[in-house]
């Protein structure tokens, strides 16, 4: 049995990204799913399955009844915050393709500007979870932990710091042509990067992810009835999740070999349902929530070798007629930070062709979930 193909997402939905935005986040919930049904052309009444993050704050039961949803007979959280994304929307495929339900919607909705929203800034003076192996040592923030990595990766294959400039600024160059994102009409020179302060050596502050408002809805029903709908469907062709014995979500560098880690898991699993490979791949969305956590994915997921995206970034290029355009609405470093989920949308409309900075002839996409958690990945391609 396969996945492959049986599942399209046939709707998409935003709210405007920003800081301090006035509704709450259930609010921003029905406001991009309602843009998503519309956009799919399926009524509210015949979803019959959710699908969302466990940090999400807004229950099921509160979005079935404000939306107008169901009755439902499937819903899901998926874990582990950045690498969620990926699984929120693979959980409602399975169901559907399955047969267990016909059509469902998958969301996030963030109010991330405030530091109450933030986990990671709410740290006890007894600290009795999974933390307590890092935050005596002052690794207290996300960005510690992936900086002790990233120094360990400049340590194994040489300094990256000129890679991670081009991340940062490609990025920014993606958000110029995207009037959605956050940084549009906020241009970035490479020497405005390396200008900028450090915040956990050796990342700056513009490796770092925007704290953003907002939400993102999909809309997701079989391949069958999407043959139906009046708009553009986007196939499924693989999922997977990936948690990798040992890991210590989000500090790895416990383990023996911090990069063969559940990004690893991940990608294995997903190449083992399809006969595509990375070289099929037209345009990639790789979870940034810091800006090195796109060279460990190009190296996870196949692009290149152990060590060497630094030097693909450099020659091949992740920007705009580069080998491998990468997170081309702005990603989480320049549109938006929601936890990934607006890279899935991004994903699709490359592959519809309505993105801002449109991939020619894309056919294939790759999604992914955060390096640094256990995590996910989609595989998305057009209808032959």
């Amino acid at each position: 049995m396969s996945l492959a193909g049986k599942v399209a997402i046939v709707g998409i939905g935003q709210t405007a990204f920003g800081k301090g935005l006035v509704p709450p986040e259930r609010a921003l919930a029905c406001e991009a799913i309602i843009a998503a049904l519309d956009d799919a052309g399926i009524p509210a009444q015949e979803i019959d399955a959710v699908s969302s993050y466990t940090m999400e704050a807004t229950p099921d039961y509160e979005i079935v009844r404000s939306v107008g949803l169901g009755p439902l007979h499937f819903f899901s959280q998926a874990p582990h915050g950045g690498g969620a994304g990926p699984a929120a929307v693979g959980h409602a495929a399975l169901a559907i393709a399955s047969g267990v339900a016909r059509n469902a919607v998958v969301w996030r909705a963030r109010k991330r500007s405030g530091a109450g929203s933030r986990v990671w800034a709410q740290t006890g003076a007894v600290i009795e979870d999974v933390w307590k192996w890092s935050r005596p040592s002052g690794i207290l923030r996300p960005v510690d932990e992936v900086a002790i990595t990233t120094r360990r990766y400049f340590h194994e294959y040489g300094d990256g710091s000129e890679a991670l400039a081009t991340v940062a600024t490609t990025l920014r160059d993606y958000a110029q042509a995207n009037p959605a994102a956050m940084m549009h009409g906020k241009p970035m020179s490479r020497e405005a990067y390396f200008q900028s302060r450090m915040v956990a050596d050796p990342l700056r502050l513009f490796d770092n992810c925007l704290e953003s408002d907002g939400a993102c809805a999909l809309v997701l029903t079989s391949a069958e009835r999407a043959r139906d709908l009046p708009g553009p469907a986007v196939l499924i062709e693989g999922f997977s999740q990936g948690l990798v014995p040992g890991t210590q979500p989000m500090p790895d560098f416990h383990r023996t070999d911090t990069f063969t880690n559940s990004s690893a898991i991940t990608a294995a699993n997903l190449w083992r349902q399809t006969d595509l490979t990375p070289a099929a791949v037209d345009v990639a969305q790789f979870y940034d929530a810091f800006s090195p956590l796109i060279l460990f994915s190009l190296e996870a997921y196949g692009f290149c070798g152990r060590g060497e995206a630094r030097d693909f970034i450099l020659s091949q290029g992740i920007g705009a007629g580069g080998a491998l355009p990468v997170n081309t609405a702005g990603g989480s470093l320049s549109e938006a930070y929601l936890h990934g989920m607006n890279l899935i949308l991004e994903g699709v409309r490359q592959l519809r062709g309505t993105a801002a900075t449109p991939v020619a002839d894309a056919r294939v996409a790759l999604v992914t979930g955060c390096d640094a958690t256990p995590n996910g990945a989609l595989l998305l391609r057009r209808p032959d």
